[in-house]
């Protein structure tokens, strides 16, 4: 997996996009940054990306979204994750005194290593929790040589 270092500056760009597109009748555009493309979205679920011998995890925390509201795609070597949460409808004689929940779409993106089995990748949907299993190809494992002694 490719780790991307955080940058604050990045941060308030997205705040800063955020509230131009409150005001703005125009749809965001994605922006490009290196390799990856960045699409701006109402709020990002939180992911833990971990390894082992043979396989990447990634498990994303996508409560109270529907498994048809969810989408996973790869595509040249690039996982996304892209859905939308929506927000409880107003009813009469209920109202709000806080929500601090993020509602609206959601994308993550991730760029895969060449180590993985593009074929062999796994997707399970089980209480809220979105986990996805990308094995790594045969020629990625460590292999024992056995070494003679002569």
């Amino acid at each position: 997996m490719t780790l991307v270092r955080w940058d604050p500056f990045r941060e308030l760009e997205d705040v800063s996009d955020r509230l131009n597109r409150m005001f703005s009748s125009r749809p965001a555009l994605p922006r490009t940054n290196g390799k990856e493309t960045m699409v701006v979205a109402d709020w990002v679920p939180s992911v833990d990306v971990s390894e082992t011998e043979g396989a990447y995890q990634i498990k994303a925390e996508i409560p109270d979204v529907k498994k048809e509201d969810v989408k996973v795609t790869l595509e040249e070597g690039v996982l996304t994750i892209q859905g939308e949460r929506r927000q409880e409808k107003e009813e009469t004689g209920k109202k709000f005194h806080r929500v601090e929940r993020s509602y609206g779409r959601f994308v993550r993106s991730f760029t895969l290593p060449d180590l993985v089995d593009e074929e062999k990748v796994k997707a399970e949907f089980k209480d809220g929790v979105l986990n996805l299993q990308l094995p790594k190809s045969e020629k990625a494992k460590p292999k024992a040589i056995e070494v003679k002694v002569g």
